[in-house]
């Protein structure tokens, strides 16, 4: 009997040692694959690379880059600043960044240079060009008829939102000089004012506070919505490697929660958005930043309503000339909605 006991008893810790083993090893493929689960849906802890332009297009998300220095937001993210949009498809297309603020011509280009394509994730300005001149006959597109008008923005999305709008206002006769910087528009309206520029924000507004004989005649939004009622000027758009977006939907995901959060704040606190764009580098001075933020028409649109509004500014670029996008309009997957 004594026999019989001691025998049950080993086969009893065996038992419970294989048991043990059993839940050790389960235990340890569960915390690997919830690890893989975590990076495959793109987990809010996945470092989002964000590279974003010096200018209008940027403001809207200062706050955000302010929480994340601090360690407040609610992904990790990594930004980096750049002067032009082809900067900002470069890094993209080597691989150096995830998310990126640029153009919305330059999204159309991107998805044809980065492997995989991208995806527009929302709208985050809108039409930041503006109308500056010291003479008063100037109040609309109309009255650019026999006038020479300076403005930068050669072959990309600035002229040939100007060219529509003197087409559909019947204008022919008004004679487009191009400048390499926003700058030389400036000097060229110091010297005659009544000159006639096109000036993009924050430089329109820097050119009334340098010359108190400047005014803006008109802003190109408002001189869109008479002749296009479908759509508004699109200038900048946010766009993200469907690579990085297959494996981190949600970080993708906080990082659009958190744009909105900013573009909010940004508007909402004009005097601390005006501190955070000076150290950003955006504007120089934070009396220019203040004046200027309210004009710059900071948004964050997405879903149904991006892709209407951005399908249908890309369909009028496109008609123009079909180079500035890449050559064809996107498809339906370039536009993403939650």
């Amino acid at each position: 009997m004594e026999t019989l006991r001691k025998g049950r008893f080993k086969k009893t810790v065996s038992f419970i040692a294989l048991f043990l083993i059993l839940a050790m090893v389960l235990g340890s493929l569960a915390g690997a694959l919830t690890g893989c689960g975590a990076n495959e849906t793109g987990a809010s802890k996945a470092t989002v690379r964000v590279a974003a332009l010096k200018g209008p297009t940027t403001i809207g998300l200062v706050h955000l880059m302010d929480k994340a220095s601090k360690g407040e937001a609610k992904g990790n993210y990594e930004f980096t600043m750049y002067t032009q949009g082809s900067d900002v498809m470069a890094a993209m297309a080597a691989g150096e960044t995830d998310i990126g603020l640029v153009p919305s011509n330059v999204a159309c280009v991107m998805n044809k240079k980065v492997e995989g394509g991208v995806t527009v994730i929302d709208i985050n300005t809108l039409g930041v060009l503006n109308c500056v001149t010291g003479n008063a006959e100037v109040t609309t597109v109309a009255d650019l008829s026999g006038k020479t008008l300076y403005m930068t923005g050669q072959g990309a999305t600035p002229e040939y939102t100007m060219r529509y709008l003197l087409d559909m206002n019947g204008v022919t006769d008004c004679n487009i000089e191009f400048k390499s910087e926003p700058t030389e528009v400036v000097a060229l309206l110091s010297e005659n004012h009544n000159a006639v520029g096109i000036l993009p924000q924050p430089f329109a507004t820097a050119a009334l506070l340098q010359d108190k004989a400047f005014n803006i005649a008109f802003f190109l939004d408002d001189e869109w919505a008479k002749v296009n009622d479908s759509c508004d000027i699109i200038t900048g758009v946010t766009v993200v490697s469907n690579k990085f977006l297959e494996s981190n939907k949600e970080a993708v995901d906080t990082f659009l929660s958190e744009h909105k959060d900013s573009v909010e704040l940004a508007l909402s606190d004009v005097d601390t958005t005006a501190k955070l764009v000076v150290e950003q580098g955006i504007i120089a001075k934070e009396p220019l930043a203040q004046k200027a933020i309210p004009n710059c028409n900071i948004v964050c649109i997405t879903g149904r309503e991006m892709k209407e509004s951005l399908g249908g500014y890309l369909q009028v670029i496109f008609d123009m000339d079909p180079k500035t996008l890449g050559g064809s309009l996107p498809e339906d997957g370039f536009y993403y909605e939650k």
